[in-house]
């Protein structure tokens, strides 16, 4: 990701999360990070890309530090315990993500939905996880 796109994708979190998605304008966005429309526009279709883009890297930042964790845990518990702490660095380290989604989850947009999917399929991750170790012990 290069620095513009980063810090778009930095600072969009930041008032997603304090702001939320609907009182964030693209101009506060802009005029935050320093760069003219047209350059947003140039890395993001729209305020909704940028959301889903946010939502959908920081899902796949999860459950990738999770899988590379759990590769080298060889029973059910050592595997939930290194879930357990990936879970707690992220949400300590990635508190606005972490207040994005679950802010998200319910309701009927788009947005909603595309959080939603997320969280299921983190979910069905973490099942899979244990129903493997179960039937490999």
């Amino acid at each position: 990701m290069n620095r513009t796109k980063r810090k778009i994708f930095e600072t969009s979190m930041n008032l997603f999360a304090t702001k939320g998605y609907d009182a964030t304008s693209i101009e506060e966005i802009t005029s935050v990070v320093g760069v003219a429309k047209g350059t947003l526009y140039y890395h993001f279709s729209s305020k909704e890309e940028i959301f889903n883009f946010l939502v959908e890297e920081g899902m796949k930042l999860l459950q990738n530090s999770i899988s590379i964790k759990i590769a080298n845990c060889h029973t059910l518990e050592s595997k939930l315990k290194a879930i357990l702490l990936i879970q707690i660095k992220v949400m300590t380290k990635y508190e606005d993500f972490m207040t994005i989604v679950l802010s998200q989850v319910l309701g009927k947009e788009s947005r909603n939905l595309t959080c939603r999917k997320f969280v299921f399929e983190y979910i069905n991750m973490i099942e899979k996880i244990i129903q493997d170790s179960i039937d490999n012990r």
